[in-house]
C-alpha cells in the first residue's frame, strides 16, 4: 500500500536563488579625512568605460562605484517548510488511451499531508552588469539537488490510518534573470533585489518558476590605508513565492517496484479500507481498484497539486570582505523564520568595454 501511495507524491522544488551582487558595492562616497586623497583621485579620474551610464558624473562627485561587469560563483543551501493542497490523480496511456482516467480531486480522507519540508543546495554562476550606478541587471545559471520530505496520512479519519514519510531526491537545473537597485542613505546603504527563476527538476516535464525579493540595509567599514578594501555588514529580509500548480506523470512500473507481483496485494489493501472512508471514499476506492486492475506497468499515473512555501518571509544577516574592486568574498544566512539558509560566494569584477575615442575633425 505504501508503494502505491508514494506514487501520489512527487518532489516539490524550491528554486534556490542567490540574491544581489551589490550589498556593499553600491555607489558609495568616501568622506573620511584619511580617504581624502583617494576621493580626490576619483574626482579627477578620466573614466573611459561604457558602463555604467552616468559613471563619469558619479566619479566627478567623488562617488566610488563598483566595476561594472561581474561574474559571481555561489553555493547556496536551504531548508524550509512546504504546504500541499488540492491533490489530484489520474491514469493515462493504457491500451492506446482506451482506458484513460482524467485527473480527479482526491479527498483528504484518502490522502492527507502532515509536516512537509524541502532541503536543497545549488551551485550557480551569475553574470551581471551595472547599467547605471544604482541599477544592476543579472542572469542566473545553475545546477543543484533537492530532497523533499513529505508526511503522508492515508485514510487519516479511519481507526487505523496509514502514516509514512516519503523522501524524493532529484537534480535541478535553474536559469533566471533579476535586477538590483542600490544606493546610499546617510551612513548606510540600502538595496532591493528581485528575480525570477525557472527550475527544471529531473522528474517533471516542465520547469516551475519562483520569485524572490530581498531587502537589505548595511554599513561599509573601509580600511584606513586601503580605501579599496572594506568589510560590509548587513541585515535584511527575503520574500519567496513559488508557482502554485504543478503537473507531472510517471510510469506505473517505475513508481511501484515489482509491479506485476505486487498488484494483487495493492488491490487487497484498498479493499480492506472499504467501509471505513464513507460513501464518497468507498466510491473512490472502487474506482482506484478498477483502474489498477485494468492497467499494465507501462500506464502513466498523472498527478497535480498546489504547493507553496510554508512562510513567505524570513530574516537575513550577512557580511562581505572586499579585497579590492576586483575580488569580493561574502556570506549570508537566513536565521529568522521557518526558512533556514546559507550562502557563500566569490565575485570577480572588471571594468569592461571602453568608449570609442572621439575623432577630432
Amino acid at each position: 500500500m505504501k508503494a502505491i501511495l508514494k506514487v501520489f507524491i512527487f518532489p516539490l522544488l524550491f528554486s534556490i536563488l542567490v540574491s544581489s551582487t551589490g550589498y556593499s558595492q553600491y555607489a558609495s562616497k568616501a568622506i573620511r579625512e584619511v580617504h581624502k586623497a583617494y576621493t580626490d583621485s576619483l574626482k579627477n579620474m578620466n573614466y573611459d568605460r561604457v558602463f555604467p551610464f552616468w559613471g563619469t558624473k558619479a566619479y566627478e562627485r567623488g562617488i566610488d562605484i563598483p566595476y561594472p561587469i561581474g561574474f559571481m560563483a555561489n553555493y547556496f543551501w536551504m531548508d524550509q517548510g512546504l504546504l500541499i493542497d488540492n491533490f489530484q490523480l489520474g491514469f493515462e496511456n493504457a491500451y492506446d488511451g482506451l482506458l484513460d482516467f482524467p485527473l480527479q480531486q482526491i479527498s483528504d480522507s484518502i490522502i492527507g499531508f502532515g509536516n512537509n519540508s524541502n532541503e536543497s543546495w545549488s551551485f550557480n554562476i551569475r553574470p551581471d552588469i551595472w547599467i547605471f550606478p544604482f541599477i544592476d541587471l543579472y542572469g542566473i545559471f545553475g545546477y543543484g539537488r533537492s530532497t523533499t520530505t513529505i508526511e503522508v496520512n492515508a485514510f487519516q479519519y479511519t481507526p487505523e490510518p496509514i502514516r509514512f514519510t516519503s523522501v524524493v531526491d532529484q537534480g535541478i537545473t535553474t536559469y533566471g534573470v533579476g535586477a538590483l537597485f542600490a544606493g546610499g542613505l546617510g551612513p548606510v546603504w540600502l538595496s532591493v533585489d528581485a528575480n525570477i527563476t525557472w527550475n527544471k527538476p529531473e522528474l517533471l516535464e516542465e520547469a516551475t518558476f519562483a520569485n524572490v525579493v530581498g531587502i537589505r540595509m548595511g554599513k561599509v567599514f573601509k580600511f584606513n590605508k586601503k580605501p579599496q578594501s572594506n568589510i560590509s555588514l548587513w541585515i535584511g529580509t527575503m520574500y519567496v513565492s513559488m508557482q502554485s500548480e504543478t503537473l507531472g506523470a510517471i510510469a506505473l512500473r517505475d513508481a511501484i517496484p515489482d509491479f506485476d507481483n505486487t498488484k494483487a496485494q495493492l488491490i487487497q489493501d484498498l479493499e480492506d479500507k472499504k467501509g471505513e472512508t464513507g460513501v464518497i471514499g468507498d466510491k473512490l476506492i472502487d474506482r482506484l481498484i478498477e483502474e489498477i486492475e485494468s492497467r499494465d506497468g507501462e500506464s502513466l499515473i498523472s498527478y497535480a497539486m498546489d504547493k507553496q512555501v510554508k512562510e513567505h518571509w524570513n530574516g537575513l544577516i550577512g557580511a562581505q570582505y572586499q579585497l579590492n574592486k576586483t575580488w569580493q568574498l561574502r556570506a549570508e544566512g537566513g536565521v529568522i523564520g521557518d526558512r533556514k539558509s546559507f550562502l557563500i560566494s566569490l565575485n570577480y569584477r572588471l571594468l569592461g568595454f571602453k568608449k570609442k575615442a572621439k575623432v577630432i575633425q
